[in-house]
């Protein structure tokens, strides 16, 4: 099946999002599409999957004019999308969303043994076997959920499957495992849309590019006639220098010191120290524990055992107003769940942390609130109308941005980094990267978890490694390779930096 979009344009009010856009894709074929935050990637998908009407233009499915106005219509010509943000209703089981719409019945009743038997042959497909289809969706991780997302799309058998960013929560074991059924679908001639900011995967498993800028489609390229310098030039207009920005990293004296860190069942025996203007990064496989040492460090997850010290005193953290207090900020991976209010305007979610800084008297400076505000929309290039502007409407690396200035409005002494990049487009990390460098130049510690190996390797001074809930590496990033990293990430021997 062919896809074709010609002249497609929509605005949400006075903003115009999209400016006849043209893009296509073929049977058995992977296409990627890409653009930064805001580009409208994101927009124009969800008008083929009918999320949204386009003001004007046409779609054109195997040469026939198609009308799609809502998601029945494109799941009737075989359309389906993965979406970045997870829609799973977290109430509902695994299974119950798999089937959402489409329940197996038998007798005018749900099949509930046949729904998980499909449910299982679905998630063995994906390597996702250890889901359990009768859980709770809310009770999986992000990745698991990301895995029953793209179950629920595959088990549609649909002729064009939209990927927005499908990669972003997974670890490396279950993105090989989506490439190899990528490979399988296109094998079968199903036409595959990708969107991600992942140049790596770009380049791997994709045989075209397109490229969208500021709403507007600026080219098309195969694959093997071009390269990541082209593509970023085509995605941002300009030039932005080295992928990661150089580090000259001049550590001080200790900030926080833990030894014997412990949670409740997630991570134990937990030792590391981090110094003034030092990054340690924190990798490991997903389910490993990382995320959960911030949590605990931040006093969301409850410390079962261990000591923290903050310059040499020591730090009881109760809950995140004991960290917060003490200079402890966190940017967890969740935005929408735990870093942002989505029903409060960018200026609201960026003040909320540190709104006492621009009050007297208990009533609110204004003007030294939008100043603070509008400095930090400019110095993280958020793309907004205007601060007033609910957060929700944001795309997604746009609000990770807003999530990243709410702890910015006061440099922390202990910045707590959770998939700090994950979403944003090469444009906005290399900022972000920026903005690590300089907290670290101002004797900021920072802790940052990444699933991105090269991103780890790049930013960081030391690295440490952690495998089911223990520590297994600690390495001088210098003198570090993906090889030694990932032995000790499967369980390899604890080794000293």
């Amino acid at each position: 099946m062919t896809v074709s979009m010609r002249g497609i344009c929509k605005a949400f009010g006075p903003v115009k999002v999209l400016e006849s856009v043209d893009f296509a894709v073929a049977a058995g074929e992977i296409h990627a599409l890409m653009g930064e935050n805001g580009a409208g990637k994101s927009t124009l998908m969800k008008i083929l999957s009918g999320v949204y009407k386009a003001d004007a233009g046409e779609i054109v499915i195997d040469g026939r004019p198609a009308q799609i106005r809502s998601t029945r219509d494109a799941e009737s010509h075989g359309i389906a999308i993965i979406h970045q943000e997870l829609n799973l209703i977290p109430q509902l089981t695994v299974m119950e969303n798999l089937f959402l719409g489409r329940e197996p019945s038998r007798f005018g009743l749900i099949d509930h043994a046949r729904m998980r038997r499909e449910a299982e042959t679905q998630l063995k497909a994906l390597g996702a076997g250890g889901i359990d289809p009768a859980a709770e969706a809310g009770s999986l991780s992000i990745g698991q959920q990301q895995m029953v997302e793209i179950a629920k799309a595959l088990a549609m058998r649909a002729r064009v499957l939209i990927m927005d960013e499908p990669t972003a929560a997974l670890t490396d074991r279950e993105i090989e495992v989506l490439f190899g059924l990528m490979r399988q679908l296109q094998a079968q001639g199903v036409a595959i849309v990708y969107v991600s900011h992942r140049m790596e995967e770009i380049f791997r498993i994709c045989d075209k590019i397109s490229v969208l800028r500021d709403g507007c489609f600026v080219g098309e390229r195969r694959i093997a006639d071009t390269g990541f310098d082209e593509v970023v030039h085509l995605m941002v207009g300009r030039e932005i220098g080295d992928r990661f920005p150089r580090r000259e990293s001049r550590p001080g004296e200790v900030k926080l010191s833990v030894r014997g860190l412990a949670d409740h069942g997630h991570v134990r025996d937990i030792s590391f120290d981090v110094r003034a203007g030092e990054v340690l990064g924190v990798a490991g496989l997903m389910g490993a524990g990382r995320s959960e040492i911030l949590k605990t460090l931040f006093g969301v997850n409850p410390r079962a055992a261990g000591e923290v010290m903050l310059d040499g005193q020591p730090l009881t953290v109760r809950h995140p107003g004991d960290a917060i207090a003490a200079g402890i900020a966190f940017v967890t991976e969740d935005r929408k769940g735990q870093g942002l209010v989505l029903g409060m305007s960018v200026r609201e979610n960026t003040t909320l942390v540190h709104l006492g800084k621009h009050a007297r008297a208990g009533m609110v400076n204004a003007a030294s609130e939008r100043a603070a505000v509008d400095g930090l929309i400019k110095q993280l290039r958020i793309r907004t109308r205007d601060a007033e502007l609910d957060v929700k409407s944001l795309s997604g690396g746009n609000q990770q941005k807003v999530v990243f200035a709410k702890w910015l409005a006061e440099p922390p002494r202990v910045l707590l980094l959770d998939e700090p990049t994950r979403g944003v487009d090469v444009g906005g990390k290399a900022e972000i990267y920026h903005i690590i460098n300089q907290l670290a130049a101002a004797g900021v510690a920072i802790v940052m978890v990444s699933s991105e190996l090269p991103e780890v390797m790049a930013m960081s001074d030391r690295i440490l490694v952690i495998h089911e809930g223990r520590q297994t590496g600690l390495f001088d990033a210098a003198g570090a390779t993906q090889e030694t990293i990932m032995a000790a990430a499967t369980g390899g021997d604890a080794q000293a930096a």
